[in-house]
């Protein structure tokens, strides 16, 4: 079990919102739950903004801001709406049950969407590129 799950929904997200949350539990599942609670909570474009924002933030607190990549992330956040849309599920839990391809294959997700790899490009990095290929829905 991921160690974000000693966490509640609400808990998980105020520990990641100030920063508390210790980056070995910030895994790309976890990433995923972040953006699961704040698009069931606040919406999509609601939770584009708190996701980059608080993420950007994170990472500047955790000395790893290299590491953040804006298109990754919002791009993250709309692929999981999109499951969102057609899931059953009302926990995070459920919803990853429903969509394991999320874990498994979220490389090759995107890679949907588009033709460079968005994970290595410095502009994709600094500044969120709409997809060439496939638009999210």
């Amino acid at each position: 079990m991921q160690p974000h799950y000693q966490f509640t929904d609400e808990e998980f997200e105020k520990q990641f919102k100030f920063g508390l949350l210790h980056p070995s539990y910030f895994s790309h599942e976890a990433h995923l739950r972040l953006a699961w609670i704040h698009i069931t909570k606040y919406g999509l474009e609601n939770a584009i903004d708190n996701v980059t924002t608080q993420l950007k933030t994170y990472t500047e607190i955790h000395g790893v801001g290299a590491k953040y990549n804006e298109t990754v992330t919002v791009a993250s956040v709309r692929a999981v709406f999109h499951f969102l849309l057609s899931s059953e599920a009302t926990t995070f839990r459920g919803f990853l049950k429903e969509n394991p391809r999320l874990i498994f294959d979220f490389k090759q997700l995107l890679g949907y969407h588009y033709a460079f790899n968005i994970f290595d490009s410095e502009e994709a990095r600094n500044q969120y590129l709409e997809p060439d290929l496939l638009p999210f829905d």
